[in-house]
Formats: structure tokens, sequence, C-alpha cells
């Protein structure tokens, strides 16, 4: 009998439309295996069968009446703990958020289930998003789908946990500074980051709103176009037959997001470049300089706002929280107004010379992190070894986010190591052509 949790959430969209899987049966399917699984309390939050099963008896009629709403119509996914969903808890891996219970779903949410997206439930996550590792003793932390002992990247970890231990068909998260790509990597997924201001962020829990973004977690990137295109309510790109990377030109980005690379990401981003090369594509090393300036900058934009955002709350009740995090929250309490506003206007310079810089280019490429899952027992133990090693891993992925970037990452076929993709500000849809490209090359 086929295992329906293992397939791709195209593949269970095509079973759907040629009649031979029901939603109604598939959703069981993940139900079933998500009530049976040592793991489901770590991943998931909280459950919703009740609305999956009427989404999936929904999704069940418009199949056999032939008025299916979308590709993935019928197919279940699991949630982020940060997107409002009416009715059921919405507390982003915080007790500070305890017992917080919305009215309405996040227009994202609405958008996608009315495309025939059936809501398994809400996944855990980091504490209100902010770290890269996924390690949450307030709530739960899954291991890493590589190593049952090391974490599994945030902040969107149980995102992607669901997916990789088969308890969703795809996962959709969201990503700041890395929350989508990083889990995405270290679980051998496919994670996309979409620009900022793309999906509205009406109904979900912020971080750093400028920085904020919804995304999905998932096996393919074939997945992560249907995904974009449920989400938003649009229409996915072909992605029937990937094209030739013959004259396709790469950047190797060299500045800042290979210095103190661990020799496995650095092995298996040599290796992927080579099979591009070989697929015909050119590629060729470049600097940009200019980005360090922002990266320098990065407490004062991301904590600053995060702490606008959350201070009040924080400071009331700062016990509730995971040392660390809070630490990190209260490093922006300290940043002036100025110093603030003039950040922005260095980023904004160096965003323009990184357009230049990278203009003739299909992408700019990196490894997605440049190290590998740590473990849980260090992290919990080592307070400097924690904050090192969450700047390190969401060092290469906040490039993408700095320069408002739409970026993917893909796996590399070495475990926990991903290549990641820099495309252009709005391009997600000439960046997932040019993925479904990399990633035929990367598995031939």
């Amino acid at each position: 009998m086929t295992d329906w949790t293992v397939q791709t959430a195209a593949e269970l969209g095509r079973a759907i439309a040629a009649g031979k899987v029901d939603p109604v049966d598939l959703t069981e399917a993940f139900l079933d295996k998500i009530k049976d699984h040592p793991l489901s309390d770590r991943i998931y939050a909280r459950t919703t069968p009740d609305r999956a099963r009427a989404e999936a008896l929904a999704a069940a009629a418009r199949a056999r009446s032939g008025q299916r709403r979308s590709p993935l119509d019928g197919v279940p996914v699991s949630w982020k703990d940060l997107f409002d969903s009416a009715g059921v808890a919405t507390e982003a891996g915080s007790a500070l958020l305890r017992d917080r219970v919305p009215e309405t779903d996040a227009p994202v949410l609405r958008t996608a289930t009315a495309l025939g997206l059936v809501c398994l439930g809400k996944t855990h996550m980091s504490e209100l998003a902010f770290s890269g590792l996924g390690l949450n003793p307030v709530t739960a932390t899954p291991p890493c789908i590589n190593d049952a002992d090391a974490v599994p990247g945030g902040s969107s970890s149980r995102a992607a946990a669901s997916v990789a231990f088969g308890l969703a068909a795809a996962g959709i998260g969201s990503d700041t500074g890395g929350s989508v790509r990083i889990p995405a990597a270290w679980n051998d997924l496919v994670g996309l980051k979409t620009t900022a201001g793309r999906i509205p962020l009406t109904g979900t829990v912020p971080l750093a709103a400028k920085f904020d973004t919804v995304g999905p977690l998932c096996r393919t990137v074939e997945d992560a176009a249907l995904l974009l295109a449920a989400l938003e309510g649009g229409r996915a790109i072909d992605t029937r037959a990937p094209a030739s990377l013959e004259g396709r030109r790469f950047a190797n980005l060299l500045t800042v997001v290979q210095d103190d690379i661990r020799p496995e990401p650095a092995a298996a981003h040599a290796a992927a470049l080579n099979r591009l090369r070989a697929a015909g594509a050119s590629v060729a090393d470049i600097e940009v300089p200019e980005i360090t300036g922002p990266m320098g900058d990065s407490g004062v934009l991301y904590t600053t706002e995060a702490w606008g955002t959350w201070g009040e709350t924080i400071a009331a009740q700062p016990d509730l929280m995971f040392a660390p995090i809070r630490e990190r929250f209260e490093g922006g309490k300290v940043v002036s107004g100025a110093d603030y506003v003039a950040a922005w206007r260095r980023l904004d310079r160096v965003r323009a010379a990184w357009a230049a810089a990278t203009a003739g280019f299909d992408a700019v490429l990196c490894p997605t992190a440049p190290n590998l899952p740590p473990k849980v027992d260090r992290l919990m133990t080592e307070n400097d070894y924690y904050v090192t090693e969450n700047l390190l891993t969401l060092r290469n992925t906040r490039v993408g986010n700095l320069m408002g970037l739409a970026a993917i990452t893909l796996p590399t076929g070495t475990p926990s190591c991903g290549l990641q993709l820099l495309g252009r500000p709005m391009g997600e849809e000439p960046l997932l052509r040019l993925a479904l490209s990399v990633e035929a090359a990367l598995s031939a």
C-alpha cells in the first residue's frame, strides 16, 4: 500500500485530481500518523482534526464534481503557531501568549483554505520566532531528521519537522532572518523565503514586521511553487519541464557567507557548484564588500523593532521567557531612534549597491547555513555557545532578508546542507523556474 504521508504535495494533488486518492482518506492518514507518532507532541502545539475533516469533506465533494479550486485542493498541511486561526490558540511558542485565542483566521490562512488546503493544526516554533536554532525549552524542541540529539533549525522548526517526519504534506512558516530556510536546509527540504510585503502579514504574530515574511517548507520546488500560489490566491508557474542550465550565470558569493564555514557545508557547497557547472551553467566568484555594513547593523535593525513590538509585554513577565531569547530582545532597548534611522539609511544604500553588483547574474549562490545542527545538550548548558552558534546559523540567510530579496534553499544531497539561491525583490517566479532547473541538476 502506498504511504501517502511521504509523497510530495504535488503528487498528492495529482492523485486527488485523478480520483486515486480521496481527501478524506488522505486527511485521516495524516491524523492517524500524528496521533500515533512518538514525536507528535514535540512537533504539533495542537491539531485541528474537526476542521481538517470538514475541509477534507468539502474538498472530496469538489473533486467528485470536477470543481477543484487549485492543484492542491484537498492536500493536508501544517501551520506555524503564529498564524491566527479562529477559535484555536495561537501562542507563537511563548508563555507570554498562553491562551491567546483569535476570533478569525489570518488572511493568508483564509486564502489557502479557500483554495482547498486542509489545515491539520499548528506547529511549535522558536519563542516569538527569535532564534535560528529551533530550541524552545518553554514549549518543546523536536529533533533534526538527521540527528536525534540536535536541534532542527528555527524558528519554523516544527513546520520543517512536520514534513520531514511525514506528519504533513507541507508546512507553512515565516522567515525574518532565515526561519524558513534554516530548518528546511537542516531537514533536507525546500524552503522559500518570499519578498517582504508580497504576502500580507495581517493576523500573524510579528517579530520584526519590516523583515517578516511568509513561506512554505516542502519536499520539492514544484511544491513550493504551488504553495506560493495557494498562499496568495494566485496562479503557479508551469513546473512541468525544467529548462536547461546552459548559459545561466550564477554568482558564488564570497563576502561574509563563507567565513568560518564548517567542513561538511563547505564540501557540499563545492560539490553543488560542480554539478551546476556540469549541467552547463557558469559560476563566478564575487565579492560584495558593502554588505558587511548591514550585517554589522543587524542588531540595531532587528532587535530594535523586536523590542519596540514586545518590550512592554516582556518587561511585565520576564521570567516566562527562556533567558537567551529574552536577552536578545532586551538588546533592542538601548538603541536610540537616531541610530535606528541611520542604520536603515545605510541599508537602503547597500541594497542599491547589491543590485548593481549582482545585476548580470541569474541568481547569487551560497551555503544556506555555514554549520550543522548543534546538539541540544550543549546549547542548554553553554550560554556563550548558544549565542555564537545562533548568530552563525542565521548569518548567511540574513543576507536575503537584509537585501530584501526572494530566496530559496534546496537540498544538496549531503544531510543538513542546503544550497541557497538569492533572487531579486518580488522575483519569486523567475527564481522558482531557475530553482526547478537547479534541483534537477543537483539530483542528476
